[in-house]
């Protein structure tokens, strides 16, 4: 009961800070059961996934596993979503790799930015500002990530090197050597994709076994579930013991991901300047090459994980907020930092693992972040026989999915104008991620500018001529709103005095109201008027307190038209009134 929740946490607020609170003193061993099974199990999943997206990032690939376990326990504590698991993802690797120039000082000193200025939106409730990240961008966005990283593997499962990391310089390099092809790395990088696409149609097509099955029915069902969700370690495991049986036999055909350092990273302060050949990067000239990342990496970090949380918060009901996902990212990404992390955020292929896992509570990250310790502290030296083949086979099948070839069809379906901002961003991703985002942000921004600067405005004839705006009128609007009003008023034969629906606007600006006040003014002097009607109680407000001359109010459209409209001499039938000089214009 209510006395129950309040001896729990005296204090509303710090249940709203910490969400751990809220499920903790409900904990049951129920929970602990179902936790401890999607831990594990995404756990099996992260652990080949981190080394595989650390080579998208550029980075040496003991950094994926860096990066992997601190978000697990940080947002146990402060995240709101059971299903969410923080670390890193397809899309953020591809943005380190552009903002980090493959060094780790770099990645690590991005992550710890990213996370302060996270942490910043989260206390100052900025999370609003993803509203202005529209769909079609992120859609551009996500389909141009999807062909890059899948097309950046293709070198790994070829076994080709040397190949640069530029989109079109890779696509003609990679085409241009494609006889150099290992036959080795090929077969097995294809035989892996295979297996991967089989695991994954296998699962969506199981059926769920009901209790009253015979318990071989259960038990077979639980292998194929168990082998299909963890089909990323399963297939490479498979893959590094045929590299081992070549290794044994003294003949190795696949190119292999070779040493990665044993043991846990030491926990201390990133660095704040690195050394170079010629010198040292001091901390300023490292934030001025990060540039636009330090917007860009933040804003997608937190987009992908509310995206994610949002999609399953609405299948379990219960509500996300992105000002607190903003705080639990903002801790994850600078602790993370002190652990050599590059910059992590939600992800969906793993989310959806701990989903269909059956989790209860953001606890099932505690077991997964162990699982990455326990990973990094004895596994490494066997990593050493892990094709690169099969971690490619691991990224391009966690992608390709990302595609969304439909988007196109459905926005030429019910807005083509989306296609606009869509297509902007999708090709120039493929020139730098950067700048197609941003191409594609500005681009939404100008459309929905051009909506505010144009509003739809119905035109009704009659004795007089009714003008009904569709929406609200802000600055830009007022001069479409002013050509609209001269040209129907003076064009009619002979010239209508006109009614202002304003039934639909629920808000005005300065700028309008002296626009008004000049409208009326103008029509006064070719013997018109203009009255209003229907005005709501907010734009009324501000019409009467701006004193505007010859302004005329009528409680509805009917008694307008009764009325036969305003009086030019300021004298009309209106309940509101105003008739002296106007303070708005200059004498």
């Amino acid at each position: 009961g209510p006395r129950e929740r309040g001896r729990s946490c005296p204090c509303p607020e710090v249940r709203t800070r910490l969400p751990v609170l809220r499920w903790l003193p409900r904990y049951s061993l129920a929970w602990l059961q179902l936790d401890l099974i999607a831990g594990l199990t995404v756990g099996l999943t992260v652990v080949p996934q981190a080394l595989a997206y650390a080579e998208v990032a550029g980075l040496p690939l003991q950094y994926g596993l860096y990066s992997s376990f601190m978000g697990c326990f940080v947002y146990c504590f402060l995240g709101t979503a059971k299903d969410v698991t923080l670390g890193p993802t397809a899309i953020m690797s591809l943005l380190v790799s552009s903002y980090a120039f493959h060094e780790p000082v770099y990645a690590i000193l991005l992550t710890f930015l990213s996370g302060c200025i996270q942490l910043a939106m989260g206390l100052l409730h900025l999370g609003f500002l993803l509203d202005f990240i529209s769909c079609p961008v992120i859609k551009g966005f996500t389909s141009a990530a999807s062909i890059t990283i899948s097309f950046n593997q293709i070198k790994n499962i070829l076994g080709l090197q040397g190949i640069p990391r530029q989109f079109f310089l890779q696509v003609y390099e990679t085409l241009r050597r494609i006889r150099e092809t290992r036959a080795g790395d090929a077969i097995l990088g294809l035989a892996c994709l295979a297996a991967l696409a089989g695991l994954r149609a296998m699962k969506s097509r199981l059926p769920r076994a009901a209790c009253v099955e015979p318990l071989a029915a259960r038990v077979s069902y639980l292998i194929v579930w168990t082998s299909a969700t963890a089909r990323n370690a399963l297939v490479v495991l498979f893959a590094g013991l045929v590299a081992y049986s070549f290794q044994v036999m003294g003949s190795q055909p696949l190119t292999l991901t070779g040493s990665i350092p044993q043991g846990l990273p030491a926990f201390q302060l990133p660095r704040f300047s690195m050394a170079a050949p010629n010198g040292t990067i001091p901390f300023r000239s490292m934030v001025e090459d990060m540039g636009v990342g330090l917007a860009v990496v933040p804003l997608m970090g937190l987009l992908e994980t509310v995206a994610i949380a949002k999609a399953f918060a609405s299948q379990n009901d219960y509500r996300i907020d992105p000002n607190q996902e903003l705080l639990a990212m903002g801790f994850a990404n600078i602790l993370g930092s002190f652990v050599s992390s590059y910059p992590i955020t939600g992800s969906f292929g793993r989310t959806a693992v701990n989903a269909q896992s059956g989790v209860c509570t953001p606890a099932g990250g505690l077991v997964t972040g162990t699982l990455v310790l326990l990973s990094l502290a004895y596994l490494t030296s066997l990593f050493y026989y892990i094709p690169k083949a099969a971690l490619a086979a691991v990224i391009i099948s966690a992608v390709v999915p990302l595609f969304d070839a439909g988007i196109f069809r459905t926005l030429w379906r019910v807005k083509r104008l989306d296609l606009v901002p869509l297509c902007v961003t999708f090709l120039l991703c493929f020139w730098e991620v950067q700048y197609g985002i941003v191409a594609g942000v500005l681009v939404s921004g100008i459309l929905l500018l051009y909506s505010i600067a144009r509003p739809p405005i119905k035109v009704s004839e009659g004795d007089v001529l009714l003008l009904q705006p569709g929406s609200s009128l802000h600055f830009p609007a007022i001069e479409c709103l002013r050509d609209a009003v001269c040209s129907h008023a003076l064009a009619a034969s002979p010239p209508r005095s006109i009614i202002l629906d304003c039934r639909h606007i629920s808000s005005i600006d300065y700028t309008v109201v002296v626009g008004l006040a000049e409208l009326l003014q103008e029509l006064r002097k070719h013997g018109l008027s203009l009255a209003f009607c229907s005005l709501q109680d907010p734009v009324l407000q501000v019409l009467l307190s701006a004193d505007l001359e010859g302004f005329q109010h009528f409680p509805s459209r009917e008694e307008a038209e009764r009325c036969g409209g305003a009086d030019p001499g300021g004298g009309g039938a209106a309940p509101f009134t105003s008739t002296s000089e106007s303070s708005l214009l200059p004498a």
